[in-house]
């Protein structure tokens, strides 16, 4: 204190001895200023005035950390609201794949539904092994009136179509129970492939049915690469064996054979349907042209048995009317799993193992 010079801490540079008298006079005479008491010297009121501005700075400094202390809460419980759902997520359904009750027979006589939705592909929901385990536990069940295959499906794999197809034929032919078909939406190519296994079909009024033909889908970029000057480096062993590579050209011989393939596949498939309800089906050469008919025209046609639901089939076959689906869920990890393969294997460039021919109506 014994220094006359004023440095102003918080404004302007350093003042000498007569500048700071100064500044001290003009602070203590401006309205608001604080006067010294009676009695009180200068050094007292500056001491004074020293002690209000560090309580003015305590205020601020205790509001600063009283805001950190309110957002660190906030922050604390919306992380304890996130991990709450992502465990509750997870125990649903650890609860679904492990612990909840899978399907049962229900009590008393009922039909039991296996559904089959989507595409038909071995890593799809309407999966071969999905399709069969359902229809074996309908099957079995007890107070299982009949198996019912509850469509509403495009088609897809031949491989899955036929398998799922003669599985249901070898079932049939048990005669222990009847199998029948009902297509809800839709009921095209690989998916009429599975009816036709059915002892009888039914279909909505306004259902799709149909479209018994065989599909292959592809482009063609062999002048656009050429145009761009991109050279396509394809290695084989055996001359046909980038036949379907889309940016290479496809000789004659190579298309008529890929032609008479289909032309095979397409004939297993007439010859199945032919083999499930062929008595009934109309002599009309467009059944087996890739066509698709109302479920009112696949009637006439002979390619349903009858115009019903579901709920129809219910009333009609029982006193009670009563269903029971026994469609194996879901398991959610493995379906992620497929995912991510899928997404990884996209991401390296692999090729898919997916058969290019297809027993699915075009999009």
């Amino acid at each position: 204190m014994g220094d006359d010079r004023h440095d102003d801490w918080t404004q302007g540079p350093e003042l000498s001895a007569e500048q700071a008298r100064r500044e001290r006079e003009r602070r203590q005479s401006s309205p608001g200023a604080q006067q010294a008491a009676p009695g009180e010297d200068a050094e007292t009121l500056r001491e004074r005035q020293r002690l209000a501005q560090q309580a003015m700075l305590d205020r601020w400094i205790d509001g600063v950390l009283a805001e950190q202390r309110r957002s660190r809460r906030w922050k604390l419980f919306f992380r304890f609201l996130v991990v709450l759902l992502i465990l509750a997520s997870l125990g649903t359904t650890l609860f679904g794949v492990f612990l909840a009750p899978g399907p049962m027979g229900a009590e008393g006589p009922h039909l039991g539904v296996v559904r089959v939705e989507g595409v038909i592909d071995r890593e799809s929901r309407a999966s071969a092994e999905r399709i069969l385990e359902g229809v074996e536990r309908a099957w079995e069940a007890p107070g299982a009136e009949a198996v019912v295959l509850h469509i509403d499906s495009p088609g897809g794999s031949p491989v899955q179509s036929q398998r799922i197809f003669a599985e249901l034929m070898r079932l049939r032919e048990q005669g222990d129970k009847p199998i029948l078909a009902v297509i809800e939406d839709i009921g095209a190519s690989g998916a009429y492939y599975i009816a036709a296994a059915a002892d009888e079909i039914h279909a909505a009024p306004a259902s799709l049915v149909g479209s018994i033909g065989v599909i292959h889908a592809g482009f063609g970029f062999q002048e656009a690469i050429d145009r761009l000057g991109v050279e396509r480096r394809v290695f084989t062993a055996g001359e046909n064996k980038a036949f379907l590579d889309p940016f290479s050209r496809i000789a004659p011989e190579q298309r008529a054979f890929w032609q008479d393939v289909l032309a095979t596949t397409h004939q297993q498939f007439i010859d199945d349907v032919k083999a499930g309800p062929g008595a009934r089906l109309a002599d009309d050469e467009r059944l087996f042209s890739g066509l698709i008919w109302t479920g009112e025209q696949a009637r006439e046609l002979g390619l349903v048995d009858g115009l019903a639901s579901l709920d129809d089939l219910a009333r009609k076959r029982l006193a009670t009317p009563r269903v029971q689906d026994y469609t194996p869920r879901l398991d959610p990890f493995e379906r992620l799993a497929r995912r991510f393969g899928r997404v990884v294997a996209e991401w390296a460039g692999l090729p898919r193992a997916d058969s290019p021919v297809r027993y699915q109506l075009a999009p």
